[in-house]
């Protein structure tokens, strides 16, 4: 394995933890800061829309500069945000703090899809990308927990200073172990903007917003749902979040080994089953026994869709993927954002706090339709042209 991967993992470790932290310590932060859950939870939201916005202006840079010193900035970036998250005065300094981190998300998480991609042979691409994304998962295991915990211990501000220590580390780490890779001969700005108007790139977006905005739709308010449907103690959320994250981990893994395999069949599978867990949380919600195997269960199907998502896009992006492979990770915030908002439009309804469950069901349902879209769009494409592949552009 390049030791660049490590650096990558890194990096994606201290923004999988701050990203996902939020959810742990939404009572809390609500409390401080005197405002409602759903009011806190436009923190989610405000992260989520952030990496959608930033993601194209930010990647722009790896045009112009290299792909490393775009990765460098974009730690730094995510450092101060964090800071200025740690010493917030109010709620909406928080959000400001929240939505600069976000920043440097997308971008970096679509960079480094490239360059991990460019690191191993073609047939390696999917599983280089999961290794990258283990970071991500496994700051579901040990970030996030252990930062719910000392945000209950030492209170909130204490975890995102400790967050922004981790960009710093990650920081280090690319400096260090990422190559300098020079930028792409031929490849423009107007190349890379065109792929995304390929209609084959934007179904496989799509399925990203909806398929992950499923996941983020039940856990964003795990913590309220958890304490105060299922009865679990307010501590007992930080190990509920460690089974999230081992399902995270164990998807990520499995679904960077059956993408570079099987796709789309990958992709059937994993948001099917997705759907129905997630309608099933609805009920399994109510016991101390099966809702910590739904949670786990959540993560690990949620994140089985990652790598081949993230890889399909490359695929159908090849001659110019910085671009679209960092829209793409805008995307599955730009579900995270969508979901959240709308688990807390229902629980402000007064459906209560499992009904976001079903909003998640929804929407995973929506992507798997995308899904037997695209593929049969793909086979009449091959059907038409079989010696071109499938090209749609708007």
């Amino acid at each position: 394995m390049p030791l660049a991967l490590v650096a990558l993992a890194i990096g994606a470790f201290g923004i999988g933890t701050t990203e996902f932290v939020i959810t742990g310590l939404l009572p809390q932060v609500a409390s401080d800061l005197g405002v409602s859950i759903p009011t806190v939870g436009l923190l989610v939201t405000g992260y989520a829309l952030g990496v959608v916005v930033g993601a194209p202006p930010m990647t722009v840079l790896g045009t112009v500069m290299s792909r490393k010193r775009v990765l460098m900035l974009l730690m730094a970036l995510f450092v101060a945000g964090n800071l200025l998250s740690a010493l917030a005065p109010g709620f909406g300094v928080m959000l400001a703090g929240r939505v600069i981190a976000s920043l440097a998300h997308g971008a970096f998480f679509g960079i480094g899809s490239v360059v991990a991609a460019e690191l191993v042979a073609p047939h390696r691409r999917a599983g280089a990308i999961a290794l990258m994304f283990t970071g991500l998962t496994v700051a579901n295991v040990v970030g996030v927990p252990l930062g719910t915990l000392v945000g209950q211990v030492a209170g909130w501000r204490t975890t995102f200073a400790i967050v922004a220590g981790l960009g710093v580390v990650g920081l280090i780490g690319i400096v260090v172990l990422v190559p300098e890779m020079p930028r792409p001969e031929g490849v423009r700005l107007r190349h890379e903007v065109a792929a995304l108007r390929d209609v084959q790139v934007l179904l496989a977006m799509g399925m990203t917003v909806l398929g992950f905005g499923g996941v983020f739709a039940a856990i964003t308010y795990i913590a309220p749902m958890m304490v105060r449907v299922t009865g679990y103690p307010e501590g007992a959320v930080t190990w509920l979040l460690v089974l999230f994250g081992l399902g995270m981990v164990a998807g990520n893994l499995i679904g960077g080994r059956f993408a570079d395999r099987a796709l789309m069949p990958m992709l059937y599978v994993s948001l099917g089953a997705l759907a129905v867990v997630l309608a099933a949380f609805t009920l399994t919600a109510h016991s101390k026994i099966l809702a910590p195997v739904t949670v786990a269960l959540v993560g690990a199907l949620g994140f089985a869709t990652v790598p081949p998502l993230q890889k399909r896009v490359l695929d159908l992006a090849h001659g110019a993927p910085t671009l679209a492979s960092a829209v793409n990770i805008g995307a599955f915030n730009l579900g995270n954002a969508l979901s959240s908002w709308l688990g807390g439009l229902v629980i402000a309804a007064g459906l209560g706090y499992t009904a976001p469950n079903w909003v998640g069901a929804l929407l995973a349902a929506s992507a798997l339709v995308l899904a037997v879209l695209s593929a049969a769009l793909e086979r009449r494409s091959a059907m038409i042209a079989p010696a071109q592949p499938p090209r749609v552009i708007l």
